[in-house]
């Protein structure tokens, strides 16, 4: 039961910026979590970090060790990434529009409500306070919508609501006689988008100022400094900037001609240097508009904008799908295409400038496209309505998705990439299963036929339809891959085919109620099947018609499983409660009761608490463990519940979300939150979102619900769907309101007490190593537990000695030892030492894991896993190289035959090392 979160799949990206850090490694918000991507590595990993509700915002330092996020109720973490820990934590007191690093680190510019603060960046110190307020700004009349700093951090540009945008001097005057007026960028007719600086190569100093609004202009202003003047003002450069106070100065109100010069006051010089060659060079001269470009995208709006100083180049994305890529200042437009026919929501450019990313959060789509070759780095889309089901492959590798927008996904569980779409749908996917051969995929849905999918050709090769349409809710076939069942929604009949000729053998019917559960017994060809109709009847497909039995039950059952030996059948009802069922005797074997063990969470409809409400509190998806010792149950609930099955204990439960964006997360409401129309947060009455282009969305459910249960129409509920355990036993994936959260066992376990004494310690183990004693090392490094003891305890044995370390490995250790084994092929380049020691293991201990193979089966899954992964990888290597492995033979049998040539090459006296090599 030592599982913990791994990865977030099925929703890449749900809106909010997106940051590019160290050129290579994209960072975007995925509700209130954060997705990491490597672009060069084709991985994306989730930060095991929570915020309290959707992420709006999050920036990144300069060295990309910082990320700071900002979600919409107003909370700030800041979060060390490569530890991916929390460091601290902060609430603003107005919504967050824009955050930015300074471009040496040492600050943090936000933009909250009219006001623009300037915080201290924190460090690694855990303090009480780390956050420090040292300026405020506070001269705008609208929202501040973007932010710009200079390459110095000495200046910074605010675009706000209130068309116009200004230019800040950051550093503060020594004198409180003299202020400075922030210099207006005036002349926009809508929303300032993005603000930018421009740099001259030459001298690395500000020379122009881009501004973006959203109507689709681009205003290009140069900086004209004046001439003859030499007197300079005397500011604090080299001093830090101190905390904010309620003087009028740290709000940044000061004075000046209204064209950006400052009055003089005294020579700079004679402190041994110049203002002009220190910060305070934009202080002297004048701003004036260049020119105005039109994008030429209307109706459309400008919804996303970045800039990269170093190219000189602007992307901009539009809500009608659209993006432009122009050269700058003279606006020569490089590329102008559309990617989707949603609003892009945030467009940005790596360091280097080669790569754009663009993110969609209606679609939650995420590319990043290479502009000079024009071809895609990344491209990934998500489910846009709710994942209905998953399904692993049946060595743990593939992880299928079925949701309520009509598409199966099939992901990469290592890498957390889908690698294909199929969209032959037209309804709902309501349920998946992988066949046994690994490579075909079976989905059911609403839309009346069940199809079947090839992994290698990516199509779908055949089609099992029903003489009259019909709604399938469940999906299940026989161990021989020969026979495939589904059950139906509306008729409650359940169809039988034939996988070879697709043809309709048999319809099931007997049911009276939607038949959602359906599962062939590992053991045997009998089907199992639940309904609403407050039964689960067993049906012999193969041998003849009807059911075998029936099991009553006193209230509606939803799901359905067999245990993985087939001798145990376990089913959830409406009542909250899990009846085990031996199958063969037909005999009710004992009972959980659930219904307090998954409560939890309040909607905002419910009348009563979430102690004392008695209504939705059921499972609906049941998982047994590879081993049939626990058992995982969800449904609508923000709880997923592991129960021991033998002793009808709860082991634990875990919490799948803390984000309270989604309704039934909290126990208790705030009654604050509480009007006379009802729920603050059900009550819609503003259409700034609208204003932006960032349209409000709620995802979709199916047009049906369990009995008894309240539709909400409200924020997305909390729910958990489908649960799936891995063949190999080490993580389960769980279909929620979320996405697909895959969990898998912590390594990070140490020991078992039980098997330990006072002379089981590291030291004992590398006294062990110390003294050539490789096969007490590996057992006591097996008792301990310790997964680097027990790898280097590994390869502490030469390979001569491994048949002999293998015999000595008593029984209960073989199950840690074949785990370790089967990580070691995931990450060790020493292929052919590892794979000896399984050789070896399976031939002094092949009784043993025959006759123990139920307990063994998900370290041995594991083990299969693994090889089948390297074998792929060889085998594509050697197909992709076959050409060179020909020639370097062809050479190797030259030089064997040669000795000379052999001398002259390599040195090697000897034509029989080449004759070695060459075989």
């Amino acid at each position: 039961m030592n599982f913990r979160f791994q990865n977030l799949l099925g929703a890449p990206y749900r809106g909010g910026n997106a940051i590019v850090v160290n050129n290579t490694e994209l960072i975007s918000p995925v509700g209130n979590r954060v997705s990491v991507t490597d672009l060069i590595k084709s991985q994306t990993l989730t930060l095991p970090v929570q915020s309290s509700s959707n992420i709006s915002r999050i920036a990144a330092s300069p060295d990309g060790v910082f990320l700071l996020t900002v979600d919409e109720n107003r909370r700030c973490l800041f979060i060390n990434l490569r530890r991916r820990a929390v460091l601290h934590r902060m609430t603003f007191k107005h919504s967050v529009n824009a955050v930015k690093f300074s471009a040496d680190g040492a600050y943090i510019a936000v933009a909250t409500g009219k006001l623009l603060q300037i915080w201290r960046s924190p460090g690694f110190k855990k303090e009480f306070f780390p956050f420090e307020l040292v300026r405020t700004f506070a001269v705008c009349d609208d929202k501040v919508t973007a932010l710009d700093w200079s390459p110095d951090s000495s200046y910074l540009l605010a675009g706000s609501k209130d068309l116009t945008a200004r230019l800040f001097f950051v550093n503060k005057l020594k004198s409180n006689q003299v202020r400075n007026k922030p210099f207006m960028f005036i002349g926009h007719r809508d929303t300032v988008m993005g603000v930018f600086f421009g740099v001259d190569k030459k001298s690395n100093r500000v020379c122009r100022v881009y501004t973006i609004t959203r109507d689709c202009f681009i205003f290009t202003w140069g900086f004209r400094p004046n001439e003859g003047e030499n007197d300079e003002m005397e500011v604090e450069s080299s001093e830090p900037l101190s905390p904010d106070t309620p003087d009028r100065d740290h709000e940044g109100i000061s004075e000046g001609d209204g064209n950006g010069n400052l009055k003089k006051r005294k020579d700079y010089e004679g402190k041994g240097g110049n203002l002009d060659e220190e910060v305070g060079y934009l202080q002297n001269g004048k701003w004036e508009l260049i020119r105005k470009d039109n994008l030429n995208q209307a109706p459309a709006k400008l919804t996303a904008c970045d800039y990269h100083r170093g190219l000189d180049l602007v992307v901009v994305g539009f809500s009608n799908g659209v993006f432009g890529l122009y050269q700058m200042p003279d606006f020569v437009c490089l590329h102008l295409l559309s990617i989707s026919r949603e609003k892009i929501t945030t467009a940005v450019f790596n360091e280097l400038g080669n790569w754009l990313t663009f993110g969609c959060a209606r679609l939650g789509q995420l590319l990043v496209w290479e502009w000079r070759s024009e071809t895609y780095i990344l491209k990934q889309q998500g489910h846009y309505f709710d994942v209905n089901c998953v399904a692993y492959s049946p060595d743990s590798q593939l992880l299928a998705t079925g949701a309520d927008d009509n598409k199966v996904k099939v992901w990469t569980v290592s890498s957390g990439f889908s690698f294909v779409t199929f969209s032959e749908h037209t309804n709902a996917v309501t349920a998946l299963h992988f066949m046994g051969n690994n490579h075909c995929l079976l989905s059911a849905s609403l839309d009346g036929t069940v199809r079947a999918w090839d992994l290698f050709r990516y199509r779908n090769f055949r089609t099992f339809t029903t003489p009259s349409s019909r709604q399938f809710v469940s999906l299940a076939a026989d161990q021989s891959g020969e026979v495939i069942c589904a059950g139906t929604l509306d008729s409650f009949e359940i169809f039988v085919w034939s996988m070879k000729t697709g043809r309709l053998l048999d319809i099931l019917s007997g049911h009276e109620g939607p038949v959602h559960g359906l599962m062939f017994s590992p053991s045997n060809a009998v089907l199992a099947s639940s309904s609403w109709d407050r039964t689960v009847r067993l049906w012999d497909v193969f041998e003849g018609k009807g059911a075998v039995e029936t099991l009553p039950h006193t209230h509606d059952v939803l799901t359905v499983v067999y245990r993985p030996d087939g001798k145990q059948l376990a089913c959830s009802t409406l009542d909250g409660q899990i009846h085990f069922w031996d199958p063969i005797d037909g005999v009710l074997m004992y009972t959980i009761e659930g219904r307090r063990d998954i409560a939890g969470g309040r909607l905002m409809t419910d009348r009563r608490s979430a102690a004392n409400s008695s209504s939705g509190k059921y499972f609906t998806t049941l998982c047994y463990s590879a081993d049939g010792s626990y058992i995982l149950a969800g449904g609508s609930s923000k709880y997923i519940c592991m129960y021991d099955v033998a002793d009808q204990v709860l082991l634990r439960r875990f919490q799948i979300t803390h984000n309270l964006s989604l309704d039934g997360v909290l126990d208790f409401l705030n009654s604050k939150n509480m009007t006379e129309a009802g729920p603050i947060d059900l009550i819609d009455d503003a259409d700034s979102d609208v204003e932006e282009g960032i349209d409000k969305q709620t995802r979709g459910k199916l047009g049906y619900d369990l009995p008894g249960s309240m539709p909400n129409h409200g924020r997305p509920v909390i729910r958990t769907k489908c649960l799936r355990l891995a063949p190999t036993g080490r993580s389960f994936a769980a279909s929620t309101t979320e996405g697909v959260l895959v969990y898998s066992i912590d390594d990070t376990f140490i020991f078992d007490p039980t098997d330990l004494d006072i002379d089981v310690t590291p030291e004992a183990v590398e006294a062990a190593l110390n003294e050539d004693q490789p096969s007490r090392a590996l057992l006591l490094s097996l008792r301990l537990n310790e997964d680097s003891l027990i790898k280097k305890s590994i390869f502490a044995v030469s390979p001569a000695d491994i048949p002999t370390v293998a015999a000595s490995i008593p029984y209960r250790y073989l199950q840690r030892l074949i785990e370790a084994l089967a990580d070691l092929l995931e990450s060790c380049a020493h292929l052919e030492f590892i794979l000896r020691w399984c050789q070896e293991l399976c031939k002094v201990h092949g009784n043993s894991i025959q006759q123990n193979s139920r307990n063994l089966l998900p370290a041995l899954k594991s083990l299969q896993k693994a090889i089948t992964r390297i074998h792929q990888d060889l085998a594509d290597t050697c197909s992709s190289n076959e050409y060179m492995l020909h020639a370097w033979f062809r050479l190797c049998s030259s030089a064997a035959t040669n000795l000379s040539v052999s001398r002259s090459i390599t040195g090697v006296h000897n034509a029989d090392a080449w004759a070695n090599i060459a075989v």
